[in-house]
């Protein structure tokens, strides 16, 4: 009987870790996706401004150059944008690789639990083994 009630115990705090777990992987889901959203919302709305302010501007400087060197203010312009979206996506990969893995507290406290439960194992093997030469 004693086996049985240990390995109820065991199996009770197993199934408890893992809901504790699960909890943290549901609250760090959702604080990343409110994260997310707010990030896409903002970032949206500076594009748009962002890509209004850059259009009138080379509408100026295309007018200011029109008599003069209208293929030449145009074909700047063009190279402009292209050197700035390039520089962006740069810079937005960069962002994207420096984020840690998504769900990464949970995984990193999932991999304490497993290391935790491995020991108590040996522990629990060792003591098992140790009684057993003892009798």
């Amino acid at each position: 009987m004693a086996i049985f009630a240990a390995a109820g115990r065991a199996a009770s705090t197993v199934v408890a870790m893992a809901a504790t777990r699960l909890e943290l992987a549901a609250v760090e889901f959702q604080e990343d996706a409110r994260r997310l959203l707010g990030h896409v919302v903002l970032s949206l709305l500076a594009a748009f401004l962002l890509a209004a302010a850059f259009m009138l501007g080379a509408f100026f400087v295309i007018l200011l150059f029109w008599d003069s060197y209208p293929l030449q203010a145009t074909a700047g312009m063009a190279i402009l944008f292209a050197l700035v979206a390039a520089a962006i996506l740069l810079k937005v990969r960069a962002a994207l690789n420096a984020q840690p893995p998504l769900l990464s507290a949970t995984l990193a406290e999932l991999r304490k639990d497993a290391d935790y439960v491995r020991q108590a194992a040996a522990i629990r093997a060792a003591e098992a083994n140790a009684g057993a030469h003892h009798d």
